[in-house]
């Protein structure tokens, strides 16, 4: 048995990853355990987690692999500050003690903060992008794609284009820092007073409000772009080199004014500017797509990487026809590049080479068992938390349960659902979600204002049986881990006054499903089999039986600031401080206007946006 541990830290959404003899056994963000949306720190809960899971010790790791070079990054950062200095004089002290204390002796803080280790256990180091491209390939259900990585920023790297092959990567082009469409999209999700590293939603979310009156002056001004997808910034406009903001004045006064604070109003403007970055980025991923066609003339492609989330952009992408097939690493960030670094170690071992190719499943489906690669919690362990909090609740068979779900979710009240393994990644996937009925008008103004207390345009997204998607969805692939975005099916559209602009869109009815029917008519869809979510899947089988309807709105059970919740504990704390109507814990169903309490202290205060 060889077994080889994953590592991500010190940037944002940390997590660690458990590989036995190339299966993913256990993986997870540290947020999750500390309650601190996007935690950066050293994952050591999760480490604790995936080895407990794993039913090891430390002692018993054959290997340890981090994923970026922190030498390589640090001499990044030196090399871009000596370039603008002495414009970074003020922001450069307040970054070097962390690269002077854990970050550049990592081989030393992975062992204080892995207590066990053995003395010749290796720790290991890979590229960023090698982490991301290892995530998206190994894992898929391909043994030949092109892969695509595109985020912020790894060592130098913030764009590869390579070929995977077999137990093979090849990275063939890439685009180095600064210029880097994550952090384009990142300076725009800033500008409109969103939270960078966990905004980016919103502003594609935003976007469809928004008319593209700006993309001319992003092309003018912003950024080159190349028939090939690279591309040029034009580093006038922006301060990430230089302080801790991402857009400088001469950005402002292009696009009308100061960024957006927080608390202020949405206004048309900021949604023309949301809509004209999500084009140029749309545009940028098509063209990088083509350009990987090309380059490695493999008809399937793979992509991983931060800017791999815009699932409106992965739309688009599919829309063109350009690959047979698509896959896309669900935890795409930086936590899913944990698996990619383990993983990137198993197929480079070269005793693994000696042995049978097992990479691709005989199912013919991926690795990523569902992203369901988290912690769960048996009937006695739920019990036990909801007896500390004299907590009333009803224990119901397999058959009745399904039933009084089903009953609720007809009668438009909002559930939270908590079963099994918790998700790997940014989305819920039918384990820790709230769900509601699609048909309702009612039930996104509900959840996003009383449930979720979050902005009012942010869609929610459908889960719907797999065999039923062209039924709804203008969608010619699988969408497991809802990284697609497609349109609804027109015969199910309803007539709009289209002289109605702005957040008042909001109000219009535009479909049959009007909660998942987002303003421009699209929806990000999870497709949901027999074989990925057998407890979801027989949920919505159900709820069809009964309704004619195929799908349930699925959005993440947390609320604003907040990461998804893991244990009992913290989604019976979530369940009380909303206006959630009823929660179901494994085979445990409980009603809110029952409960002892409609107030508990959070485990930990919530990340301003």
């Amino acid at each position: 048995m060889r077994s080889i541990l994953g590592i991500s830290a010190y940037y944002h959404d940390s997590a660690a990853c458990l590989l036995i003899d190339g299966e993913i056994v256990a993986a997870a963000q540290e947020e999750r355990f500390s309650r601190k949306k996007n935690d950066e720190v050293f994952p050591a809960r999760a480490v604790e987690f995936c080895l407990d899971f794993g039913g090891i010790a430390s002692r018993d790791l054959d290997a340890v692999v981090f994923y970026d070079k922190p030498l390589t990054k640090f001499a990044r950062v030196l090399e871009t500050y000596l370039a603008v200095a002495p414009a970074g004089l003020r922001t450069f002290p307040k970054v070097l003690p962390s690269w002077l204390s854990e970050k550049l002796n990592l081989r030393g803080t992975i062992r204080e903060e892995i207590p066990g280790l053995a003395a010749g256990c290796p720790i290991l180091f890979t590229e960023h992008h090698q982490a991301h491209a290892a995530s998206a390939f190994y894992p898929s259900p391909f043994s030949e794609a092109a892969i695509l990585t595109v985020d912020g920023v790894g060592e130098w790297a913030t764009t590869t284009i390579g070929s995977g092959q077999g137990d093979r990567i090849d990275l063939l082009k890439e685009l180095r820092f600064p210029h880097s469409l994550g952090l384009l999209y990142s300076a725009f999700t800033a500008y409109c007073g969103f939270r960078v590293n966990s905004g980016e939603y919103k502003l594609m979310g935003l976007a469809p409000y928004g008319e593209p009156t700006h993309v001319a002056a992003l092309y003018e001004h912003l950024i080159e772009v190349k028939e090939d997808g690279s591309f040029w910034l034009n580093l006038e406009y922006f301060d990430f080199l230089r302080t801790f903001t991402m857009t400088g004045d001469r950005f402002h006064r292009l696009f009308g004014g100061p960024p957006r604070k927080p608390d202020e109003p949405l206004i048309q403007r900021h949604m023309d500017i949301a809509r004209s970055i999500q084009e140029v980025t749309q545009t940028i991923m098509i063209r990088l797509a083509r350009h990987a066609r090309e380059l490695t003339g493999h008809s399937n492609l793979c992509m991983a990487g931060g800017v791999a989330l815009n699932c409106v952009a992965n739309g688009f992408i599919q829309r063109e026809n350009l690959f047979d097939h698509i896959w896309i690493q669900p935890a795409a960030g930086d936590a899913g590049a944990a698996v990619g670094a383990a993983f990137a170690v198993w197929h480079s071992d070269p005793e693994r080479a000696k042995s049978p190719d097992t990479r691709v499943t005989q199912s013919g489906g991926d690795r990523m068992k569902g992203a369901l690669l988290g912690p769960e919690f048996s009937d006695e362990q739920v019990r036990s938390v909801l007896e500390v909090h004299q907590a009333s609740y009803e224990w119901l068979d397999e058959e009745l349960l399904f039933a009084r779900t089903i009953e609720l979710l007809r009668m438009e009240k909002v559930v939270g659902w908590v079963q099994g393994r918790m998700e790997f990644g940014p989305r819920a996937l039918g384990n820790r979600s709230i769900l509601g009925d699609p048909r309702s008008p009612h039930i996104q103004s509900v959840m996003n204002l009383k449930v979720k207390f979050r902005e009012s345009f942010r869609p929610f997204a459908p889960a719907i049986l797999r065999d039923r998607v062209a039924d709804y969805f203008d969608l010619k692939t699988d969408s497991p881990y809802m990284l697609f975005v497609a349109p609804v099916q027109g015969r199910l559209r309803l007539p709009v006054d289209e002289s109605v602009t702005g957040l008042e869109r909001l109000k219009q009815i535009r479909s049959s499903v009007p909660a998942i029917t987002h303003v421009d008519g699209s929806a990000r869809i999870q497709t949901v089999g027999p074989d990925s979510n057998p407890r979801f899947f027989r949920l919505l089988t159900l709820f069809e039986e009964q309704t004619g309807c195929p799908m349930l709105v699925n959005t993440s059970f947390n609320v604003r600031g907040e990461p998804i919740v893991c244990t009992p504990d913290d989604a019976y704390r979530c369940f009380v401080n909303t206006e959630m109507d009823y929660l179901v814990i494994g085979n445990f169903l409980l009603d809110r206007s029952k409960q002892p309490h409609q107030q508990l202290a959070r485990t930990h205060e919530p990340v301003p946006d």
